[in-house]
């Protein structure tokens, strides 16, 4: 009877620890233009998912831009922040850790919607707090140019119409810290916070995005027709 007590225990802890893997594979990145929710692998790259969690957890990626944004290829994010006027302000923002190793190998592809790690060119491990999102399948990043390719730990879940308008701003040319930094977003597109929550809970969230948009859509609506209705009478 106590082996099988034991044994109910045991089994009880898996399932708890399972469990709360489960609710830490996804998570809610609220943007400046919607919110996206996006899935975790944590068991193909358990140290890119480990890092991430990490900044996200203590606030790094709070107020953090989408940086660097090339239609057709992918959006950058996690690295930079800006202080008063956008973008003259805008600078690395300090705190990075140490460079992981690069997961590159786990057998996950860069294709539309994943989540990758940006890292420097011929450092395969250096990848600290910046991410990107594919906008294509990008299949030229799996092949190891530089002794390696990047590794993809996530992909997005919903949300990508929100990832595809940020993909939309217009960008340029700034020069950021006496350097000249192409494919910037004419305007801040921000990260305003990330939380790690259930399926239910990420479900959930896109519902109440989803709802809000239709919001504001219809509350757009409204003011166009009051503004024709006001041109018609003015015609009369």
């Amino acid at each position: 009877m106590l082996r099988s007590a034991s044994t109910y225990a045991l089994l009880l802890i898996m399932l708890l620890g399972l469990s709360s893997v489960a609710e830490a594979s996804y998570a809610t990145i609220k943007t400046t233009l919607g919110t996206v929710v996006v899935e975790l692998d944590d068991e193909k790259a358990p140290i890119s998912v480990a890092n991430f969690k990490m900044y996200a957890k203590e606030g790094f990626y709070d107020k953090t831009l989408f940086h660097r944004v090339i239609p057709g290829f992918m959006v950058q994010a996690g690295g930079f922040d800006h202080h008063g006027a956008y973008p003259q302000t805008m600078h690395k923002k300090p705190g990075a850790k140490a460079g992981i190793k690069n997961e590159w190998t786990n057998g996950e592809k860069n294709k539309r919607a994943t989540l990758a790690m940006a890292r420097l060119g011929n450092q395969p491990d250096s990848a600290t707090n910046q991410f990107f999102i594919n906008l294509a399948d990008n299949d030229f990043l799996d092949q190891p140019r530089d002794g390696a390719g990047y590794a993809v730990f996530g992909k997005v879940i919903g949300g990508m119409d929100v990832v595809d308008k940020i993909a939309g701003v217009p960008t340029t040319t700034f020069t950021i810290g006496g350097r000249p930094m192409g494919d910037v977003p004419t305007k801040p597109v921000m990260i305003e916070s990330i939380a790690f929550v259930t399926k239910a809970e990420a479900d959930k969230a896109m519902v109440a995005d989803a709802q809000a948009r239709v919001d504001a859509l219809q509350a757009e609506l409204d003011a166009a027709k009051k503004a024709l209705e006001a041109l018609k009478k003015g015609g009369e």
